[in-house]
Protein backbone atom coordinates (compact mmCIF):
# COMPACT_ATOMS: atom_id res chain seq x y z
CA UNK A 1 0.00 0.00 0.00
CA UNK A 2 1.35 3.38 -0.94
CA UNK A 3 1.43 6.51 1.16
CA UNK A 4 -1.65 8.69 0.80
CA UNK A 5 -4.18 5.90 0.25
CA UNK A 6 -7.47 6.74 1.96
CA UNK A 7 -9.39 3.75 3.28
CA UNK A 8 -13.01 3.54 2.17
CA UNK A 9 -15.57 1.64 4.21
CA UNK A 10 -18.98 0.74 2.87
CA UNK A 11 -21.89 2.77 4.18
CA UNK A 12 -24.16 0.68 6.36
CA UNK A 13 -21.86 -2.06 7.64
CA UNK A 14 -18.49 -0.29 7.72
CA UNK A 15 -16.74 -3.07 5.78
CA UNK A 16 -13.53 -1.94 4.07
CA UNK A 17 -14.05 -2.23 0.31
CA UNK A 18 -10.96 -0.41 -0.93
CA UNK A 19 -9.06 2.83 -0.99
CA UNK A 20 -9.11 6.14 -2.79
CA UNK A 21 -5.85 7.64 -3.95
CA UNK A 22 -5.50 11.36 -4.68
CA UNK A 23 -4.55 11.88 -8.32
CA UNK A 24 -4.38 15.38 -9.73
CA UNK A 25 -7.73 17.06 -9.10
CA UNK A 26 -9.49 13.73 -8.45
CA UNK A 27 -9.19 10.30 -6.90
CA UNK A 28 -8.53 6.78 -8.19
CA UNK A 29 -10.59 3.93 -6.68
CA UNK A 30 -8.44 0.94 -5.65
CA UNK A 31 -9.98 -2.45 -4.80
CA UNK A 32 -8.91 -4.86 -2.05
CA UNK A 33 -6.41 -6.55 -4.36
CA UNK A 34 -4.70 -3.18 -4.90
CA UNK A 35 -5.99 -2.76 -8.44
CA UNK A 36 -7.20 0.47 -10.01
CA UNK A 37 -10.94 0.42 -10.69
CA UNK A 38 -11.21 3.95 -12.10
CA UNK A 39 -9.10 6.64 -13.61
CA UNK A 40 -9.06 10.01 -11.86
CA UNK A 41 -12.66 10.77 -10.88
CA UNK A 42 -14.35 12.93 -8.27
CA UNK A 43 -14.59 11.72 -4.67
CA UNK A 44 -18.26 10.69 -4.92
CA UNK A 45 -17.70 8.63 -8.08
CA UNK A 46 -14.74 6.84 -6.45
CA UNK A 47 -16.87 6.05 -3.37
CA UNK A 48 -19.78 4.83 -5.49
CA UNK A 49 -17.48 2.63 -7.57
CA UNK A 50 -16.10 0.89 -4.48
CA UNK A 51 -19.53 0.55 -2.86
CA UNK A 52 -20.98 -1.00 -6.04
CA UNK A 53 -17.98 -3.31 -6.43
CA UNK A 54 -18.40 -4.55 -2.87
CA UNK A 55 -16.78 -7.82 -1.88
CA UNK A 56 -18.51 -10.38 -4.12
CA UNK A 57 -15.62 -10.52 -6.61
CA UNK A 58 -13.43 -11.96 -3.84
CA UNK A 59 -15.70 -15.03 -3.60
CA UNK A 60 -15.49 -15.78 -7.32
CA UNK A 61 -13.04 -18.41 -8.59
CA UNK A 62 -9.71 -17.02 -9.77
CA UNK A 63 -6.67 -18.34 -11.59
CA UNK A 64 -3.10 -18.08 -10.32
CA UNK A 65 -0.24 -18.06 -12.83
CA UNK A 66 2.20 -20.82 -12.00
CA UNK A 67 5.99 -20.64 -12.51
CA UNK A 68 5.65 -22.76 -15.68
CA UNK A 69 3.18 -20.23 -17.15
CA UNK A 70 0.13 -22.44 -16.61
CA UNK A 71 -2.91 -21.35 -14.63
CA UNK A 72 -4.20 -22.96 -11.41
CA UNK A 73 -7.79 -22.52 -10.24
CA UNK A 74 -7.80 -20.90 -6.78
CA UNK A 75 -10.08 -19.16 -4.30
CA UNK A 76 -9.14 -16.04 -2.38
CA UNK A 77 -8.74 -16.95 1.28
CA UNK A 78 -7.49 -13.69 2.86
CA UNK A 79 -6.81 -10.12 1.81
CA UNK A 80 -4.88 -7.46 3.69
CA UNK A 81 -2.94 -4.32 2.79
CA UNK A 82 0.27 -6.36 2.92
CA UNK A 83 -0.57 -9.68 1.23
CA UNK A 84 -3.25 -11.79 -0.42
CA UNK A 85 -3.56 -15.51 0.30
CA UNK A 86 -5.18 -17.81 -2.20
CA UNK A 87 -6.03 -21.48 -1.82
CA UNK A 88 -5.99 -24.15 -4.49
CA UNK A 89 -9.64 -24.77 -5.32
CA UNK A 90 -10.66 -28.15 -3.92
CA UNK A 91 -14.37 -27.81 -4.74
CA UNK A 92 -15.24 -28.35 -1.08
CA UNK A 93 -13.49 -31.73 -0.73
CA UNK A 94 -12.78 -31.95 2.99
CA UNK A 95 -10.14 -34.66 2.40
CA UNK A 96 -8.12 -32.66 -0.14
CA UNK A 97 -4.81 -31.16 1.00
CA UNK A 98 -5.04 -27.46 1.79
CA UNK A 99 -2.55 -25.69 -0.49
CA UNK A 100 -2.10 -21.94 -0.02
CA UNK A 101 -0.08 -19.34 -1.92
CA UNK A 102 0.81 -15.91 -0.57
CA UNK A 103 0.96 -13.05 -3.06
CA UNK A 104 2.41 -9.61 -2.47
CA UNK A 105 0.05 -6.63 -2.32
CA UNK A 106 -0.90 -5.17 -4.70
CA UNK A 107 -1.51 -8.31 -6.74
CA UNK A 108 -0.34 -8.08 -10.34
CA UNK A 109 -3.10 -8.65 -12.89
CA UNK A 110 -0.88 -11.07 -14.83
CA UNK A 111 -0.41 -13.14 -11.66
CA UNK A 112 -4.03 -13.50 -10.49
CA UNK A 113 -7.12 -13.14 -12.64
CA UNK A 114 -10.79 -13.83 -12.22
CA UNK A 115 -11.73 -17.13 -13.86
CA UNK A 116 -13.36 -16.53 -17.21
CA UNK A 117 -16.77 -18.13 -17.49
Amino acid sequence: MEEGWIEHRRTGDGERVGWMVPHGEGFVAIDLLGRRRTGAVDWLHAEETLDELGLAYLAEPHELRQDDGGWLRVRIAEVSPTAVRVKKDDWGDMTAPQIYYTLPFPVAEDQLRQLAR
